[in-house]
């Protein structure tokens, strides 16, 4: 029976620890702090529980058209009453129940749960505090953590990462964010719902850079209409406590003074310590685990997955990394991970989620395509809704018709992309989605509709 040795028990442990066990291995998994990792435990469910109820308070603030009407606080806004602390013991009760069903699920499945720091001794003996354990096969699932500024040190009171923010005792009344990419985008977007008043601080000239340029632009629109403060093509040189909150120094020398700050400004790989270039599996720029497409790290028998990887940091793309080096290490037949039909999700409010090619890659001549953009406020669920901010996006290649990618804004985005993934997948054609029925009224009836589009329009 092949001996199968999992460091790290999040999504890019926990998943192929389920696979390998399926496949008939003896499976271990050493979690140091919890199974579900920090995706579950700190990162990824919390803050996506916080953004359920953040969504909520903003369709209760925004729902006069629709006829309900709720009292008016001073600043004319629907006077909403959050309560931090209710919320906060919600996220970390709903975030630990789901690292024991997955633990519960492990041991059911027959793998065994280590609870404690790894350490790769050789590539066939992992060390967990004075117990050795044999493998066949190890796996690198570590994670990361937040990257910590030199001048902007967290001290999880005043100046935060994302870990933090579950801990707080009240609601910040003047949040600066530092960071405009997905993570700052989400977490100034939740906490302005919940009625901080939000000032986000942005290095490029528009929010989430690394993000379609369109879906990017309505958001930062969204942003500013709901009141927030942003601050684009400048960087937070350092932030500090003041005597009832703190201060941050830009790089074009303002200053803006809040309560709060949240550090958003990238991750580190949890690698060190691991023994890992001893063994002499090899590290990359800033610490990141180098491995191929199916997995594998520069020594036989070891694999990688997940935000350790530094390859595409998301919690799908992790589960899809180690269920790869499982079935490539027992034998099973499978792809090489194609980051190319990797879908991805903003969880801002609207949301955004892309898929594929982008139509900077048809503007640039990367790819022969051909692109339609269709605004929500014309669907009418939309209208029913009262949703008027958003848009469904397709791009397929010039003369065969196939998707080739999609961008979608709106309510649920993350939800309504799954049947562009599925076309850019199986490469279908906008003929086979303009022939497939959608439900009417529906937002996905827009992705039928942009199809029918692109099918009926005359290449150039």
């Amino acid at each position: 029976m092949t001996k199968v040795v999992i460091i790290g028990g999040g999504p890019g442990g926990y998943e192929p620890a389920l696979v390998a066990a399926q496949l008939g291995a003896d499976v271990t998994v050493v979690e140091r702090d919890g199974i579900g990792g920090a995706c579950v435990l700190t990162d990824c469910v919390p803050s996506k529980s916080l953004i359920a109820t953040s969504t909520r308070t903003t369709y209760v603030r925004e729902s006069a058209s629709l006829g309900i009407h709720v009292p008016e606080a001073e600043d004319n806004k629907a006077a909403v009453e959050v309560d931090i602390d209710q919320i906060n013991a919600r996220i970390k009760r709903l975030a630990q129940a789901q690292s024991d069903d997955t633990r519960a699920r492990l041991i059911k499945e027959g793998v065994e749960v280590v609870i404690g720091e790894a350490r790769l001794v050789d590539p066939h003996i992992v060390a967990v505090g004075e117990r050795r354990i044999r493998a066949d096969v190890v796996l690198i699932a570590t994670g990361a953590h937040p990257r910590e500024l030199p001048t902007a040190k967290p001290d999880g009171e005043r100046i935060l990462t994302w870990r933090h923010l579950y801990e707080l005792e009240e609601l910040p009344e003047e949040l600066i964010v530092v960071g405009s990419g997905v993570t700052g985008a989400e977490f100034a977007s939740a906490y302005q719902a919940l009625g901080s008043n939000v000032t986000l601080v942005s290095s490029r000239n528009l929010v989430m850079p690394t993000q379609d340029s369109d879906a990017a632009e309505v958001l930062e629109e969204v942003f500013a209409r709901r009141g927030m403060t942003i601050l684009n093509q400048t960087r937070a040189e350092s932030v500090v406590r003041t005597e009832d909150g703190v201060r941050v120094t830009l790089s074009d020398g303002r200053t803006v003074d809040g309560s709060h700050c949240l550090m958003t400004v990238g991750m580190i790989p949890n690698t060190e310590g691991l023994g890992l270039e001893e063994a002499g599996v090899r590290l990359g720029k800033g610490g990141f685990v180098e491995v191929d497409r199916v997995s594998r790290t520069t020594v036989p028998g070891v694999y990688a997955a997940g935000d350790c990887t530094g390859v595409n940091m998301l919690a799908s793309v992790a589960a899809m990394q180690g269920r790869i080096a499982m079935w490539h290490a027992l034998g099973e037949a499978v792809s090489p991970l194609q980051l190319s039909t990797v879908a991805s999700t903003v969880f801002t409010h609207p949301e955004l989620a892309a898929v594929g090619a982008s139509e900077d890659d048809v503007r640039s001549g990367r790819i022969d395509g051909r692109t339609v953009t269709l605004p929500l406020n014309t669907n009418p669920r939309a209208k029913m809704n009262e949703v008027k901010d958003g848009f469904v996006k397709l791009i397929c290649r010039q003369h065969t018709g196939i998707v080739l990618g999609g961008v979608i804004v709106g309510p649920r985005a993350s939800e309504l992309i799954l049947g562009v993934s599925i076309a850019v997948q199986q490469r279908l054609t906008v003929d086979d989605i303009a022939h497939t029925f959608s439900v009417y009224p529906s937002l996905s009836g827009s992705v039928t509709e942009a199809a029918r589009s692109l099918m009926l329009a005359s290449p150039e």
